[in-house]
């Protein structure tokens, strides 16, 4: 998982030689996380981006942040389209799948079966729209273990039996890039992920 980059790279590689754009499902957390992970995967992939974080607690925040993610698909450039699917947003499914664990530090086990509830999601619409593989903008947070998100990933993934693609978008400045494109484009950024246990802490 630690070549999550590397691997990646070689992928694009590859397919950029077959002359090949596949379709990818991508799951956004937010604009800012999104807007270097498009710049960077427009140039390669049909995306898809769903927009699914029950984790959101807020219904202001929630749709905040959905309206930022929306005017950034309009805005920054892409050479393939970049389409847009809003999951349910039901924050009784956040706080159901977190019972038990709200007193948890940040980055331990409640935001590891956070991710899980959102990748999950992610995999159940790779496959009904038949996307070629999923991904997620969470692994460009420096706060956030690449490695433990792409662990989840694969493993689900083999579930459902679609295709992961295991990323660290912090790598090659990624995270730096992410912050001059939300200057650039004046986007809203939160300083927590969402949830109110996030808030708090």
């Amino acid at each position: 998982m630690n070549n999550a980059q590397k691997n990646m790279d070689a992928l694009i590689e590859r397919n950029t030689q077959e002359g090949r754009a596949p379709a990818l499902l991508l799951h956004a957390c937010c604009a800012p996380c999104s807007s270097y992970v498009l710049e960077y995967l427009s140039e390669f992939f049909h995306i898809t981006v769903l927009y699914y974080n029950p984790n959101i607690t807020f219904p202001e925040e929630y749709g905040y942040r959905l309206g930022e993610v929306e005017r950034l698909i309009e805005e920054i450039p892409h050479k393939y389209p970049i389409k847009l699917l809003k999951g349910d947003y039901n924050p009784d499914t956040f706080f159901a799948a977190v019972k038990g664990l709200e007193d948890e530090p940040e980055g331990g086990a409640r935001c590891s079966v956070c991710f899980e509830l959102r990748l999950r999601e992610a995999a159940e619409y790779c496959k009904k729209i038949g996307a070629d593989c999923f991904a997620t903008t969470l692994t460009i947070s420096p706060l956030k273990n690449a490695e433990k998100i792409n662990s989840i990933g694969e493993k689900i993934a083999e579930e459902y039996q679609v295709k992961y693609l295991p990323s660290d978008f912090k790598k090659k400045n990624g995270y730096k890039r992410s912050i001059e494109l939300s200057k650039e484009y004046n986007l809203y950024r939160q300083n927590y992920c969402g949830c109110p246990f996030s808030k708090k802490e």
